[in-house]
């Protein structure tokens, strides 16, 4: 009984997996690379754009995922088109907490550090340029995500 069971599940889960994923090239991909490490579910559950998408992909390289160019950039494409953000979420830099601006503008942990200390120590941003300021962080990620800093 126990190997009809161990059978069934060796056939049907992967399956099942399969279903929840819309057809796509990368799909198959997709599907390889992130249950290696956790339910494939888990992986798709963040909708992002595309700079999102790079940013947690990069992030699970640096984690240990081995995969080619040409497999990196046809999972990202597929990730890309079937969950994309569904409106840009938008960041307050002066009342954020560190998880919102590390998630919305895509910041590492120290990065996310030294803005809100630069904040604390010298008050408000009042408008883009200011964030030159942060000398941790380059300018041009912030330009790259103007569409999503509120300064209010």
């Amino acid at each position: 009984m126990k190997t009809a069971v161990s059978l069934l599940a060796a056939f049907a889960f992967p399956a099942l997996l399969s279903a929840q994923l819309p057809e796509g090239p990368g799909k198959e991909e997709t599907m390889k690379q992130c249950r290696t490490c956790h339910e494939v579910a888990r992986s798709i559950s963040p909708r992002q754009d595309r700079d999102g998408w790079i940013g947690t992909m990069n992030k699970m390289v640096a984690f240990g995922m081995k995969t080619s160019d040409a497999e990196y950039a046809l999972i990202l494409d597929y990730l890309a088109k079937h969950y994309p953000a569904e409106d840009v979420p938008r960041v307050n830099v002066n009342t954020a907490s560190a998880a919102e601006l590390e998630s919305i503008l895509n910041l590492r942990r120290s990065q996310v550090k030294e803005l809100i200390a630069y904040r604390e120590k010298n008050g408000a941003f009042k408008k883009l340029e200011d964030l030159k300021n942060v000398t941790a962080i380059d300018f041009a990620k912030f330009e790259a995500k103007k569409d999503r800093i509120l300064f209010q």
